[in-house]
């Protein structure tokens, strides 16, 4: 019979394996041949357990779990806060957060990111300015994620200075970091600030990704600019190898039926490899019924619902 020391590791693996693929039948299995052998309450047992029930958004288990821990290291809490975030529960985030202050646990590089997004969540600013102060005690100004995870908080809560003011200051950026200021000005309004990153930042030749495209066709969309939007789309794929997406596409319909172009976006996305979504159809049914384009409209409802549209309904 294997001993404990050959089953606690093989039944970590596995259910690491349960965490990354978020498949909770596996993981009940797993927790009751824990169960069975009498290696649950083995410390290291128990914190894989709760940072798979965390990653399949069980989160009363999980916190059952972790109520019986006698060993709470930095890897746990990070691991619970990160899955309040994820579900957007930002207030039971921030409280775990402070739970783990309370008890004084170090912090790490993982940890400090997904507290800046609940500050953002939450539009929490001047708590967000106190994390920023974590990041410079702790020395993590260099780290990639926990700039990034400034910058959006900064801008999401309004701040568009000092999360300028991280940008400018990073010494090394990536596509989320561009991205991240791009968003930020797309969603104040500030749509030539937008496209002036978006510049800068092929002269770094930084290579733009989906999201930055979501980005740039989103100002675009809002900023009235068609022309400019054609332009970024076929750009995507033409020059960057970017395949688009539902988002892009739906950013696309939005432009082009803001300005009444419904015909073109009808004809876009049945053009589309992918299959589009209940998003994308009431995008371009919105446009039809903004710009009385009954027929497109028509065309449209007998696609996805099989029916005839009658001029009340629209």
């Amino acid at each position: 019979m294997a001993s404990t020391r050959d089953i606690v590791p093989l039944y970590a693996t596995l259910l690491d394996a349960c965490s990354s693929t978020k498949n909770l039948q596996n993981l009940k299995r797993l927790h009751a041949r824990t169960i069975r052998l009498g290696i649950s309450p083995h410390d290291f047992i128990r914190t894989k357990l709760i940072s798979s029930y965390a990653s399949c958004a069980q989160l009363h288990q999980a916190n059952l779990l972790f109520s019986f821990a006698t060993r709470r290291p930095t890897y746990l809490f990070n691991t619970l806060i990160r899955a309040y975030s994820s579900l957007s529960l930002f207030s039971h985030s921030l409280s775990l957060f402070r739970q783990m202050l309370l008890a004084a646990k170090p912090i790490d590089r993982h940890t400090l990111p997904v507290v800046l997004k609940s500050c953002a969540g939450l539009s929490a600013l001047r708590l967000g300015r106190q994390v920023h102060n974590a990041v410079l005690v702790n020395g993590f100004t260099l780290d990639l994620g926990n700039s990034n995870a400034l910058i959006t908080m900064y801008v999401k809560c309004g701040d568009l200075e000092n999360g300028r003011k991280v940008f400018d200051g990073m010494p090394v950026r990536n596509e989320i970091s561009w991205s991240a200021m791009m968003a930020g000005y797309g969603m104040h309004g500030l749509f030539s600030e937008v496209f002036g990153l978006f510049d800068r930042m092929l002269e770094a030749n930084e290579r733009p990704d989906g999201v930055t495209f979501t980005t740039v066709l989103t100002a675009c969309s809002h900023g009235g600019l068609t022309d400019r939007g054609r332009e970024y789309f076929k750009m995507m794929q033409g020059r960057f190898g970017v395949k688009p997406g539902l988002e892009h596409y739906t950013c696309m319909v939005d432009m082009l039926g803001r300005v009444g172009q419904v015909e073109e976006a009808e004809k876009l996305i049945f053009g589309m490899e992918i299959e589009p979504d209940e998003a994308l159809w009431a995008a371009l049914l919105a446009a039809c019924r903004i710009h009385g384009k009954l027929e497109v409209a028509e065309r449209v409802a007998e696609k996805v619902y099989g029916k005839q549209l009658s001029v009340e309904s629209l």
